[in-house]
């Protein structure tokens, strides 16, 4: 083969080279944004039965007003999306949470849940984590990986 032709070929396959790591790259990243999304989309679901549990009367299974005795059920604790815990306090760090079932034993007017995904967040050393603040009447989410 002719000098020419071994250049081309070699950079041919260069390109391809980059290009096969410009594709994983991306991939990696989507695969983190989309696990992030989902962990969210969970959190704001887990969030709308707190406020039921807030506003169905004691009767009825509730809390009559309060967040007191609300807890996730065996099914919510974990899915394919990542693992999920209610808490009193406002959640930090990137720390892994594992999934609870323990109720909450608190009557002030608002409380947190927490999700783990399963990507490794933005940090590259621990998995994706975001936060809900649930009062009666709103939601706040955070990103804490």
């Amino acid at each position: 083969m002719g000098q020419q032709q071994l250049l081309l070929i070699v950079l041919s396959v260069l390109i391809v080279g980059v290009a096969v790591a410009v594709g994983v790259t991306m991939f990696q990243s989507n695969a983190v944004e989309s696990n992030r999304q989902a962990v969210i989309s969970d959190l704001v679901n887990y969030a709308a039965k707190a406020q039921r549990h807030y506003r169905t009367p004691t009767q009825l299974g509730g809390g009559s007003r309060s967040f007191d005795a609300f807890y996730l059920s065996p099914t919510d604790t974990g899915n394919a999306n990542g693992s999920y815990s209610v808490a009193t306090s406002a959640p930090s760090g990137t720390a892994y949470v594992s999934g609870s079932m323990t109720a909450i034993s608190s009557s002030s007017g608002e409380m947190y849940i927490v999700g783990c995904g399963k990507e490794v967040g933005d940090n590259g050393s621990t998995v994706v984590k975001a936060s809900i603040r649930v009062t009666p009447d709103s939601m706040i989410t955070s990103i804490l990986n």
